[in-house]
């Protein structure tokens, strides 16, 4: 009988196995794409916060490939749904069916009921699609015919987007940007990174075929748990937590902007430098963890004014400039 404290991987849930298996989540994705470790690392905070990650960049930057990457080097049930302009939201959470042999309605569960979600292309269906995944990502749950139906855990949307600008695509609505976590964009590759993957499909790789590639499950459900245990230990001092509704606050105030940081953007900034100080190996959060998260926490719940937008200014620029402003607690 298999020990219920190991999982299918064979790891034990140990603190210190479950952080030596995240981080060779690296190792494995990194088999399938190259240079990509700031992506990876989000990946890997929201899995310790229990968050969804967006993943933003053009076409052809393997958005795709890293999601799929990841999901083969996790012990989780995984699936993938491809946002088209058709696609309904029945098509994402399931719906009733009725079933002539027993005359009765039977619950049918869409791709939603899954560990990892990979919601591909999720701007090119309308809003209301969009939508349907709102309660799944805040409530872990699908309410279809007033019945609630939980959601596996752990559960995580990883959604892919194209830039606004590109044809065919439709902006996320602010309630739903911000229910991710994380905004991850992923940009183009350096010349010699781009080098590195044309050879290895010269030698044949194929993406499609990840264990060809040797990609394997390194880390399971029982490290994730011990994971997330440990990070929950790790000490945050009122000055640390200070520090982050200062950086927020200061979001709301600056001209730049015509909507700052809620106060569950606060929380998730908290969160995930909680998670990114265990990660490197502390057990207490210091303002350089606020700092390393503050961009791909933040950029997506704030809101430039147009006039702000035409002379070029960014959400990372005005974010950037803030962390450069608010004093660092000692």
């Amino acid at each position: 009988m298999m020990d219920p404290t190991t999982d299918n991987a064979g790891n034990t849930g140990d603190p210190g196995t479950a952080r030596a298996s995240l981080e060779a989540l690296r190792a494995e994705i990194a088999k399938a794409v190259v240079g990509q470790d700031p992506a990876v690392t989000g990946l890997v905070v929201a899995l310790l916060c229990r968050g969804h990650v967006l993943l933003e960049g053009v076409p052809g930057v393997a958005k795709t490939l890293l999601v799929r990457a990841l999901a083969s080097a996790l012990e989780l049930d995984t699936k993938r749904v491809q946002f088209t302009p058709d696609l309904m939201p029945s098509d994402v959470t399931g719906s009733l069916v009725y079933d002539t042999r027993t005359a009765e309605f039977s619950f049918q569960p869409g791709p939603v009921f899954t560990n990892l979600l990979l919601a591909d292309e999720i701007n090119r269906t309308p809003p209301k699609t969009q939508s349907s995944l709102l309660e799944a990502m805040e409530e872990r749950q699908v309410t279809v015919d007033g019945t609630p139906r939980p959601l596996p855990d752990p559960f995580l949307v990883a959604a892919t987007q194209n830039p606004v600008e590109y044809e065919g695509t439709y902006p996320l609505p602010e309630a739903q940007l911000d229910r991710f976590l994380l905004k991850l964009t992923i940009p183009l590759p350096s010349r010699q990174d781009e080098i590195d993957v044309l050879t290895r499909h010269a030698e044949g790789f194929n993406p499609r075929d990840l264990r060809a590639a040797g990609v394997r499950p390194v880390a399971g459900p029982a490290d994730l748990e011990a994971a997330r245990a440990a990070v929950a230990k790790t000490t945050i001092s009122p000055a640390i937590t200070a520090y982050v509704v200062d950086i927020c606050r200061a979001t709301r105030e600056s001209p730049s902007l015509t909507l700052g940081v809620s106060p569950r953007g606060a929380t998730a900034l908290l969160a995930t430098a909680r998670a990114w100080a265990w990660l490197t190996g502390r057990d207490y959060v210091i303002p350089d963890d606020v700092k390393a998260l503050a961009l791909p926490t933040l950029r997506h719940r704030v809101q430039l004014r147009p006039e702000a937008e035409m002379e070029g200014v960014t959400a990372d620029s005005v974010i950037n400039a803030i962390l450069a402003h608010v004093p660092v607690p000692r």
